[in-house]
C-alpha cells in the first residue's frame, strides 16, 4: 500500500474533540493539506481525495466538520441523503466551522509527519470554509473548488494575505456567474489570487460519484491545484 490512513482526534478547545481522516504519503512526511468536505460528510469520495493528495506527497487531513450536528456523517448525493445533507448544512455555523478547521490546522501542523507549511483545499461549502481559513490565517495557502457563498463574505477578503486559487464551473446552478464576477472583482488587486473557469462544467465537477462529474475539468483543476500548492507550500 502506497499510503497509510487512520482517523485521529482533533482538539477543538473547551474540552471538546472531534475526528479527522488522515492520509500519509509513502515517504511518511510531507507538507500538510486540509481537505474540506462538501455537505455530504467525510464520505468515500472525500477520503479518496485525501488519499489522492497523500499519493502526491502530502500529509492530508479531512476533518469531520459536521460533528457538532452529527458525527461521522456519510451521505450520497441524491434523494434522502441529499435532503439530509441540506438539513445538516442549516445547522452549521460557518464561523464556528472555520474555527474548528483552525483547530484542525493546528493539529496537522503539530503532527511529526508534517514537514513545512500547510494548505487547505475545499469543495462546495468546504470551498467557502477554505476561503475563511485563509482569511483567519489558519493556512499558508487555500484552494476553493466552486466555493458556494463566498460572494456573501467578501468583507473577509481584505484579511487574506496568503495565495488563493479559485475554481469555478461555467454551468454552476448553485453559483451564478454574477457571484463569480463579484469575487473576481474583489480580488482584482490581490497579486496572490488566481481564478480558473471550466467551460461546460457543472457544480461538483470534481466528484466522480456525482452525475456532474467532468473528467477533463477534474483532471485539469487537480493539476493546477498541485502546481499551485507545490509553488507555495
Amino acid at each position: 500500500m502506497s499510503v497509510t490512513t487512520r482517523w485521529i482526534e482533533i482538539d477543538a478547545g473547551a474540552g471538546e474533540r472531534y475526528d479527522g481522516y488522515l492520509a500519509l504519503p509513502r515517504a511518511g512526511k510531507g507538507p500538510g493539506v486540509i481537505i474540506v468536505q462538501e455537505i455530504f460528510g467525510v464520505n468515500a469520495h472525500v477520503r479518496a481525495v485525501a488519499e489522492q493528495y497523500a499519493l502526491a506527497g502530502y500529509v492530508a487531513l479531512a476533518p469531520d466538520i459536521f460533528w457538532r450536528a452529527e458525527r461521522r456523517v456519510e451521505l450520497g448525493y441524491v434523494g434522502p441523503d441529499r435532503d439530509k445533507a441540506l438539513a445538516l448544512l442549516k445547522r452549521i455555523d460557518a464561523n464556528q466551522a472555520a474555527a474548528d478547521l483552525g483547530a484542525a490546522a493546528q493539529t496537522l501542523r503539530a503532527l511529526p509527519e508534517t514537514a513545512g507549511k500547510i494548505g487547505a483545499v475545499g469543495f462546495c461549502f468546504g470551498g467557502q470554509l477554505a476561503y475563511l481559513m485563509a482569511a483567519r490565517g489558519s493556512v499558508d495557502a487555500a484552494v476553493a473548488y466552486y466555493g458556494g457563498g463566498i460572494q456573501n463574505k467578501l468583507d473577509e477578503a481584505a484579511n487574506i494575505r496568503v495565495p488563493m486559487l479559485f475554481h469555478y464551473a461555467e454551468h454552476d446552478s448553485s453559483i451564478p456567474q454574477t457571484a463569480v464576477d463579484e469575487v473576481k472583482q474583489r480580488f482584482a488587486g490581490h497579486a496572490g489570487a488566481q481564478f480558473f473557469d471550466y467551460p461546460g462544467a457543472e457544480h461538483g465537477f470534481n466528484c466522480s460519484d456525482r452525475a456532474a462529474y467532468n473528467q477533463k475539468a477534474s483532471a485539469l483543476a487537480h493539476g493546477r491545484t498541485l502546481s499551485f500548492l507545490s509553488s507555495v507550500l
